[in-house]
């Protein structure tokens, strides 16, 4: 954790930042800002399958007395006003989710909003954009791939892990890789570097690709239907029969699969648009890059907001900051990438 500040140069000094508690991996959020000089941090527990509130805030308070920040770390269970209000920093993350168009009204005219992973990858319910922009509160992605952060080279060991948790060996398996944005690169070549054989498409249409399939991978971009549906359920077992579907990014249809004999994995639906593996699948370090990450994307708008007091005009300039340092990715220009 501290490496990662080192690395990103993160300084939130003088800044009230809203997180989430949460388990594992993620426990790390507040406590890095708290470490990276955050004067208070407001970190949100909800009990959910990983575990109770009180488990939450308590594996969050020993991390913060370890790094010697407990006193700055405040663990809440409501997402109230009055705490919102006092935020210059609200990351998007899991329990302040969503955050609506009542939310942001709650917000300080000068807060900002992390979105805490790559614009591209941005779900309409996890934030309402349009209030945003109405309320003049910058939204900004985290550019994954920039040096200090470097979560994308973690890409490939994720798919090595979801395919070992399927029971793919990857050495000398056969792969098909359907990927449709620049996750594409990271993910073949620690595949191939592992021992796979892999064919790289966008869609998954008619007409075989390779033969003797181990596993179909879905990498795709978040759209509005599901990448593996009735259609491409039905064609796996003609043309690919022993293949596993693999979902790493891009909703399946699980009933359609099953329907068709077709075997996948993970066996539970991860909530549409989100991954079938966390990043803290393979340990601890993508998710400390990766919230690292956002946070700085979060200190740099923030940064900006308190010096120019018009609202439209630090609006302009914390989304121009954030992107022009490398660390930040606009959305709306993401998104209409995206659509085309």
């Amino acid at each position: 954790m501290r490496s990662a500040i080192e690395r990103c140069a993160l300084d939130l000094s003088g800044s009230v930042v809203f997180t989430e508690a949460a388990s594992g991996a993620y426990t790390v959020t507040p406590v890095l800002a708290a470490m990276a000089g955050a004067v208070q941090v407001l970190a949100l527990a909800r009990s959910s399958r990983y575990g109770t509130v009180e488990d939450v805030a308590r594996a969050t308070i020993d991390l913060a007395r370890t790094a010697g920040v407990a006193d700055r770390v405040k663990i809440i269970t409501e997402k109230r006003p009055d705490i919102i209000a006092r935020a210059d920093i609200v990351t998007n993350s899991g329990h302040l989710r969503p955050i609506d168009a009542a939310m942001v009204r709650s917000m300080k005219s000068t807060a900002v909003i992390p979105l805490m992973y790559e614009a591209w990858e941005f779900r309409p319910d996890d934030l309402d954009l349009a209030a945003c922009r109405e309320n003049w509160i910058p939204v900004a992605g985290t550019n994954e791939r920039h040096p200090a952060i470097d979560v994308f080279s973690f890409l490939g060991m994720m798919a090595i892990r979801l395919l070992h948790d399927a029971g793919i060996a990857v050495c000398q398996s056969r792969v098909i890789l359907c990927c449709d944005n620049s996750f594409e690169e990271f993910m073949s070549s620690v595949l191939r570097h592992g021992g796979a054989e892999v064919n790289t498409v966008k869609e998954l249409a008619d007409g075989t690709v390779m033969t003797a399939v181990d596993a179909i991978i879905v990498a795709v971009r978040p759209r509005a239907d599901p990448f593996i549906g009735e259609h491409q359920a039905e064609l796996i077992p003609r043309q690919y029969p022993s293949a596993t579907v693999a979902q790493f990014l891009g909703d399946i249809d699980r009933a359609a699969l099953a329907r068709h004999g077709v075997t996948f994995w993970p066996l539970d639906s991860p909530a549409l648009g989100h991954q079938g593996i966390l990043p803290s699948r393979i340990g601890p370090e993508p998710i400390v890059r990766l919230q690292c990450g956002g946070l700085k994307v979060g200190e740099i708008m923030t940064h900006v907001r308190r010096t120019i007091v018009d609202r439209r005009l630090g609006y302009d300039a914390a989304l121009s900051a954030a992107v022009d340092s490398g660390f930040g990715q606009k959305l709306f220009e993401s998104i209409a990438r995206t659509v085309k």
